[in-house]
């Protein structure tokens, strides 16, 4: 496979899709087809799979009694045909509206065709009669329709039991509906995904009135979100008629309640959006949930078409996160970062409370996760109307520890007036590394996992007998980042606790809670504010091992940038993707440098870029550390509260696994994929 196959779309999982808006002439269907035709080639020379229209564009939808007459039927009839005869060559599939006489009815019509062939007409069910709408006057409801009609030369399937298959795109499958569907007490859609369509659609007309354009968002988020689907939307515009009504051809693309793309309104020649929704996240999502059962699938019918899309790389036209568990807007990672905050201070309160205990213990070695944890067990205390001094903070310096690093923990530890100490665990280390015939223990410098575990144990070892000494309980720090790639020694403090409050946190959202916090919550001093703005822009490291020359002992060149770890964690653990697709992700978030900044101020991280086969190294140091080596760390793993909607580690919530799993069937993934793209 060529890095051009692996990058194309529809390889991946995705498919690209647009709505459309033109601008119309009222019963004139030959004019408004050969707009649409100009309008499918576009979508044709951008490699969009399914492109939807507004409701009646082939006619107008304002032609009231004219819908009557034998000339406009025929023109549309007409006009289809040839529609469907000069786009057989594109390899969109195509979704107008028109009027269509079935028996002695007239129906409100989806015509969907492709590659010269009409798949489907599906009849619109819900037909307004409030307010400015009449639609029953010439409508006949599609409700319970099911046959074949003759239509532009073809006998085709009709009635609103239709579903849409693409053979040769697995997951893609479409379902339709029109306009007033959507806003029904029970939409079409629902039913149509309960049978299994994953991309929706809407020809809508709807004049526009103030406030009606966000009511038709909430609509699309809401449905998209519920039925985890796709939801394409498009409203009719300029040239219909303005007797009483406007028109403002708004267009709407919604994946899972996510905006994928809207459109400017009023436009006056015609309006397209585009964007690649994630049929694999759709699938992942209904697979996980439970409630797309295949015994509670109403029966319909399923036509089948081949896409056959070019297998090239057409780009990726979505929004990829680089940072999935912040969100990018600053206003989103505000409040993402109160709630998460609130989070751990809730239930940090009620542990206390049911616990009975009396004081917190808790280590401070100047870094991230224990600043932040120390910041939620001042906040508890707080809340609960104790003194600070029951928070009893130590500092516990080891045979690396920086001098910087033990500033910032006693600096930290006096701006929030909490009891601090220090506890210097180098005597008790250097006794037990001899009794236990150790070379560092003999004087000779070697530095190996025993050595370091000597010293994050004995820290443990002595928070806890503190807990026990002043009936406390002992407050963990380590991160949701650390447990997903063992980054913690077994049975200590990043490990274990008698809380843990940040074990539903990511590294990376870390960073901007401490700094949310720093800048909102008045339990942090100004001091405090000073100091914290060092520990979040300071090195990570774990500071085990002396310097030898190499500079600080790096926790992110042994286990890979958090960044990039934090991505594969989300993509793992919230969908459960494969390893190329995540790495086809990545490769889109961390490819080029970032264009602007990021919440909170991360300029070095928008000049960071990754290419494929730095992806890959790190993404198999993930995976086998995720998925071989380190569950039973997590097994093992103490209370602490679910923060992020992305998930969490707990074996008795959100992820249950083998602690003797392997990783092969992920790591084989990986070397096929970095032969195939060599």
């Amino acid at each position: 496979m060529a890095l051009s196959d692996f990058l194309c779309l529809y390889r991946q999982g995705f498919a690209r899709v647009a709505a459309c808006t033109t601008a119309i002439t009222l019963a004139e269907p030959h004019k408004n087809a050969a707009t649409v035709r100009e309008w499918l080639e576009r979508c044709h020379e951008q490699g969009v799979a399914v492109a939807v229209f507004p409701e009646l564009g082939l006619t107008g939808y304002t032609l009231e009694d004219l819908f009557f007459q034998q000339a406009v039927l025929t023109g549309a009839e007409e006009a289809l045909r040839a529609l469907v005869e000069g786009t057989a060559d594109l390899m969109t599939v195509g979704i107008v509206g028109m009027p269509i006489r079935w028996g002695d009815c007239l129906y409100n019509c989806a015509v969907l065709f492709h590659r010269g062939r009409i798949l489907g007409v599906v009849p619109k069910t819900m037909l307004p009669r409030y307010r400015e709408f009449y639609e029953p006057r010439h409508f006949t409801s599609g409700r319970g329709c099911s046959g074949t009609i003759v239509l532009g030369g073809q006998v085709v399937p009709f009635g609103t039991d239709l579903l849409f298959e693409a053979e040769d795109i697995p997951g893609l499958v479409l379902g339709v509906e029109i306009c007033e569907d959507l806003w029904a007490p029970q939409p079409p859609s629902g039913a149509l995904a309960m049978a299994g369509a994953t991309v929706l659609a809407n020809l809508s007309a709807s004049p526009v009135t103030v406030g009606r354009a966000e009511h038709r968002a909430l609509l699309c988020a809401a449905q998209s979100m519920r039925t985890a689907s796709a939801y394409l939307y498009a409203a009719a515009s300029e040239g219909e008629s303005t007797t009483d009504l406007s028109w403002d051809g708004q267009l709407l693309l919604y994946e899972a309640g996510d905006c994928l793309a809207r459109s400017e309104r009023f436009a006056r020649q015609g309006e397209m959006i585009v964007a690649d929704v994630d049929l694999d996240r759709l699938r992942q999502e209904r697979l996980q949930s439970g409630y797309f059962t295949s015994f509670e699938r109403p029966a319909f019918r399923r036509i089948s078409f081949a896409l056959n899309a070019e297998v090239k790389d057409w780009g990726l036209m979505r929004d990829v996160p680089r940072f999935p568990f912040v969100p990018s807007r600053p206003e989103l990672c505000e409040q993402d970062c109160r709630e998460a905050w609130s989070i751990q201070v809730q239930a940090l309160c009620q542990r206390l409370k049911a616990s009975h205990a009396r004081t917190m213990v808790i280590g401070v070695s100047g870094g991230l996760d224990s600043a932040l944890a120390l910041l939620v067990a001042v906040k508890a205390a707080d809340c609960l109307g104790w003194e600070r001094s029951r928070v009893l903070a130590r500092t516990m310096p080891g045979f690396a520890t920086g001098g910087a690093s033990l500033a910032m923990a006693h600096g930290l530890m006096e701006s929030l007036g909490v009891s601090a100490g220090e506890l210097d665990i180098r005597p008790t280390a250097q006794a037990m590394l001899a009794a236990i015939d150790h070379p560092y223990g003999r004087g000779e410098p070697v530095y190996d996992v025993t050595f370091e575990n000597v010293q994050a144990g004995l820290r443990t070892d002595f928070l806890f007998r503190l807990a026990n000494h002043h009936q406390g309980v002992v407050i963990g720090t380590g991160d949701m980042s650390e447990l997903a790639l063992g980054w913690c020694t077994y049975g200590v403090g990043d490990q274990m606790a008698h809380y843990n409050v940040n074990a539903g946190l990511p590294k990376t959202l870390i960073q901007h809670v401490i700094r949310w916090a720093a800048g909102h919550d008045k339990s942090v001093s100004p001091a405090a504010r000073t100091i914290l703005e060092q520990i979040v822009t300071a090195e990570i490291s774990p500071e085990l091992v002396p310097d030898q020359g190499q500079g600080v002992q790096s926790t992110q060149q042994a286990i890979g940038p958090y960044p990039l770890q934090d991505f594969t964690l989300y993509h793992v653990l919230r969908y459960g993707f494969a390893p190329e697709k995540i790495a086809f992700l990545q490769l889109h978030a961390w490819g080029d440098e970032m264009v602007g900044s990021w919440p909170f101020g991360y300029p070095e991280q928008d000049r960071v870029s990754y290419d494929l086969p730095t992806i890959i190294h790190w993404m198999r140091l993930f995976m086998r550390r995720f998925f071989a080596t380190s569950q039973f760390k997590r097994s093992a793993m103490p209370n602490g509260p679910k923060v992020v909607a992305g998930g969490s580690l707990s074996p008795r919530g959100d992820w249950r696994a083998p602690s003797d799993g392997t990783a092969e069937l992920w790591l084989a993934s990986l070397d096929r994929l970095a032969e195939r793209t060599r």
